[in-house]
């Protein structure tokens, strides 16, 4: 159990700051063996499995965004007691209602054991309580019954992994220690249904397209970051963009990375300083009064490209488990000639306050 209610605040700001395995150590690069390394590491600080999609159902368009966060306790490893708080296990659920410019989300915390949460270590198999996301053959199921919605789908691959950076290493900052594993599954077809307030909504087949993130860390952000801004983008012909970048206070670049993968699977690896994000048009927090850019101008080595918010107000206040305040959302991508060419999720964190992981 956790001893005390200043213990437990303290390991829900951030993400479990203190549970780091080894600080200071650079992570070798992996030979990924999979269905394994779908599953959990528990034997790592923190992990993530993160899906985010679009769908229609007829005429309505719909973002979705799922995350199961998985965080190593170290001050309570050598502790004999069952109760002991070792692993906690967190998870996000959102809809965005573009027609109805609304989003919607709900969160859950518990610690891993007792039925009540668990992470599988032999392929991605997440509960938390009646939150699941599980992989049978190669689809994988979520079912996120939520408060006034749910995510009910089936998310099955078209295409590869990605293996992220160095073979699936992908580093986050100048130091060699602060770097994550990290594969992607772009590309994902989806099929099941959404519920809104006491409504289902079928998606309509072959509109829904999702991407798969799975990271797993001891150490991620560079004690001069504040957060980062990120996208995962299926492009209408197939392909697959994904950039980060690691933010200053400044709103300045630390550091850089991010992915193109063809249709046809050729694979570019973006090096750091390759990459640029130009803040465009902002739009201010009426909760906090963070502003974050919606519109943004991004190089990189496939080109450059416009990102666009579907819906301004897509700001997440996940301070129940995280203690994150962060913006993610349902965004479109354009060409350097202003064509669509793509849809997916772009993230923005440290905005509303700094990010300590």
């Amino acid at each position: 159990m956790l001893s005390s209610a200043g213990l437990r605040r303290r390991l829900l700001l951030g993400l479990v700051p203190a549970a780091w395995l080894r600080p200071g150590h650079a992570l070798p690069v992996p030979t990924l063996q999979f269905p394994r390394d779908l599953g959990s590491h528990p034997d790592f600080g923190t992990e993530w499995w993160y899906i985010t999609g679009r769908a229609l159902s007829g005429t309505r368009e719909f973002g979705f965004q799922l995350t199961f966060f998985r965080s190593r306790v170290a001050a309570t490893q050598a502790l004999a007691s069952r109760f002991a708080a070792k692993q906690l296990l967190f998870a996000h659920a959102a809809i965005t209602d573009v027609q109805g410019k609304k989003l919607w989300h709900d969160q859950r915390i518990a610690r891993a054991g007792f039925g009540v949460a668990q992470a599988s270590e032999t392929d991605t198999a997440v509960r938390l309580r009646d939150w699941s996301l599980v992989r049978s053959g190669s689809t994988y199921t979520a079912e996120l019954p939520a408060q006034d919605f749910g995510l009910h789908l089936q998310l099955t691959p078209t295409q590869p992994l990605v293996l992220q950076g160095q073979q699936g290493l992908s580093r986050k900052g100048p130091q060699a220690d602060q770097a994550s594993y990290y594969v992607s599954q772009p590309q994902l077809a989806v099929a099941g249904h959404v519920q809104l307030q006491g409504q289902r909504f079928d998606i309509t087949p072959d509109t829904g397209r999702a991407w798969l993130d799975h990271e797993w860390s001891n150490a991620y952000l560079h004690p001069e970051a504040v957060g980062w801004d990120w996208l995962g983008m299926n492009l209408q012909d197939g392909s697959a963009l994904m950039a980060f970048r690691i933010r200053r206070q400044d709103g300045s670049t630390l550091w850089d990375g991010g992915s193109h993968r063809t249709a046809q699977g050729a694979l570019t690896i973006f090096p750091p300083g390759e990459t640029r994000f130009t803040p465009g048009r902002t739009w201010t927090s009426p909760a906090n009064q963070a502003r974050y850019p919606v519109e943004w101008t991004l190089d990189t080595p496939a080109g450059r490209f416009s990102v666009q918010a579907v819906l301004d107000n897509q700001e997440l206040d996940s301070r129940g488990s995280t203690g994150a305040v962060y913006w993610e959302g349902l965004s479109r991508l354009l060409d350097a000639q202003g064509q669509l060419v793509g849809h997916g999720y772009l993230e923005m964190t440290g905005y509303a306050g700094a990010l300590r992981m």
